[in-house]
């Protein structure tokens, strides 16, 4: 059965990204999505998070699949004058405070870390929906009032953003029917989504505070509902009457990876429990796209078990992270929590599904969208960035560019849907702002939905890749020169050095 999350937007988590902040080196920045294809002129009553909600992002610091720090969002609703008013505001919009806003939401931000509960931020108000331009001239300036100081050094932003994915989802038809020539439409352009973006020292995700030893951490985010009747799988994790409904790591895992009667069950569960749950490992050393795509397109599909996914979805990626059968795949060290000084070992780690960040890895002044496989190793599966082409490397991936370091040629365009609609701020909170024009209507330019694609600048301000698979930083525009990253002979590695766990870099080239 489909996934029943699908039918609870405002639960549905859409997409975690994690990467170090490129205008503040100190930190990383967590941004978690919910409300997928958010119409912007959805009235009357837009988007908001659920009040018997809570919404989180989780961070494993030391490969045992467990929260080690755990941020929490709960939201309030709050009316102006209920009894004489219809609508969501009764004039312009140009402050948080503005009495012309009827309708609003509030939050608190709580950390958790072992037993220590701290509440960051309390009754702070939620940028509102962007509900057209006469009722929010300026939503640019909502978004600098709606960003909070934390304790520490972070900083937060809760409101709604552009959809920062991009892809042509007509790849669930049959992907695009058996015609590669039909890609290229950016389904989700001119939709926004309601975003939580959190950013925060690496000292505070690091196990032991130490981001110099124990830079790897696992991200996560999930949605509990509050309520027994809560319709959710058998078995899903139950906290403080509270249901976990919905979960997200890795982008496309429950929608390509997990069979149909699984989806739920991985919804409701926690990393953990993981490696327990055989079908699901079993989907992932033995997955079903491959064959799809030999069915359709008459590709081989590679050979099984797939421990190279092993490798990205469920341990990390090292030198010592064996699949089931004791054997490793991609030999580099990049992303597993193994590599922490502090991180546990052997029998002692938990593989599991999460997006692993190694926050020793610099943000790159020229991103390439093609992150690892284009050899730009602060791009995905090292984290996610916001212009990281997800859709592209994970259709290279599954087909085994990450065991050959060649990509496949006949699906070498992906979905042609290379970038987002709207640039990405250069500062905090890097999302763009929400569309506030209709999808469903033609726009010839400007800044509402079906408007023109502009060249987008990449989170840090470098202009992302515009064009075929091979543009970009360290690739060329055409032909097949791309230098894709050989990860099965690659010599990458990080050195934990010593007691000090002092990270060195060394690259070459296979």
């Amino acid at each position: 059965m489909p996934s029943t999350i699908a039918g609870d937007p405002a639960a549905d988590n859409t997409d975690v990204y994690a990467f170090v902040s490129p205008d503040r080196a100190d930190t990383v920045t967590l941004i978690a999505n919910w409300a997928p294809f958010s119409e912007p002129v959805g009235g009357p009553n837009f988007y908001q998070f659920a009040t018997d909600a809570r919404y989180n992002i989780k961070v494993d610091s030391d490969g045992d699949a467990l929260p080690d720090v755990t941020y929490t969002w709960m939201f309030k609703n709050n009316i102006r004058d209920a009894d004489n008013q219809f609508l969501y505001n009764t004039g312009p919009i140009r402050s948080l405070d503005d009495p012309n806003l009827i309708v609003f939401q509030t939050y608190t931000l709580t950390r958790v870390r072992g037993s220590e509960r701290t509440d960051l931020v309390r009754d702070a108000v939620v940028a509102p929906s962007n509900s057209g331009a006469a009722s929010i001239p300026d939503y640019g300036t909502l978004v600098q009032q709606a960003t909070k100081t934390l304790p520490g050094g972070g900083q937060t932003f809760v409101g709604q953003a552009d959809d920062p994915f991009f892809l042509d989802l007509r790849v669930f038809d049959l992907l695009y029917g058996g015609d590669l020539s039909e890609t290229g439409n950016d389904t989700l352009r001119g939709y926004n989504v309601n975003t939580i973006v959190l950013q925060v020292p690496k000292s505070e995700l690091a196990a032991r505070g130490d981001a110099a030893a124990n830079p790897v951490i696992g991200v996560w985010s999930t949605t509990e509902r509050r309520g027994a009747s809560v319709s959710a799988a058998p078995g899903a994790t139950r906290t403080d009457g509270f249901v976990q409904v919905s979960r997200l790591g890795n982008p496309l895992v429950n929608e390509v990876v997990v069979p149909l009667k699984l989806k739920d069950a991985f919804n409701g569960l926690t990393p953990d429990k993981d490696r327990t749950q055989a079908p699901v490992v079993d989907k992932v050393l033995n997955p079903i796209l491959p064959g799809l795509i030999q069915k359709i397109y008459n590709l081989p599909a590679p050979a099984t078990p797939r421990n190279d996914l092993f490798e990205i979805f469920l341990t990390g990626i090292c030198k010592e992270c064996k699949a089931p059968d004791g054997r490793v795949a991609l030999p580099i060290d990049l992303n597993s929590q193994m590599l922490n000084r502090d991180g546990k070992k052997g029998g002692d780690f938990a593989p599991s599904e999460m997006l692993r960040l190694n926050m020793s890895m610099a943000a790159t002044a020229s991103p390439n969208r093609l992150g690892v496989l284009a050899q730009d190793l602060a791009g995905f599966p090292n984290g996610r960035r916001l212009a990281d082409d997800v859709v592209d490397i994970s259709l290279q991936a599954v087909e085994g560019a990450a065991q050959s370091g060649k990509l496949v040629e006949a699906l070498a365009a992906g979905d042609k849907v290379d970038q987002n609609d709207r640039s990405f701020s250069r500062s905090f909170p890097y999302v763009a702002l929400p569309h506030n024009n209709a999808v469903n209507r033609s726009v010839s330019g400007g800044a509402g939905g079906g408007a023109g694609r502009p060249s987008v600048s990449a989170a840090g301000g470098a202009t992302a890749p515009v064009g075929g698979v091979r543009a970009g930083a360290g690739g060329t525009a055409g032909g097949s020169s791309l230098p894709v990253l050989p990860i099965a002979a690659a010599g990458v590695g990080i050195a934990l050095a010593g007691a000090a766990g002092i990270l060195s870099w060394r690259r070459r080239w296979a």
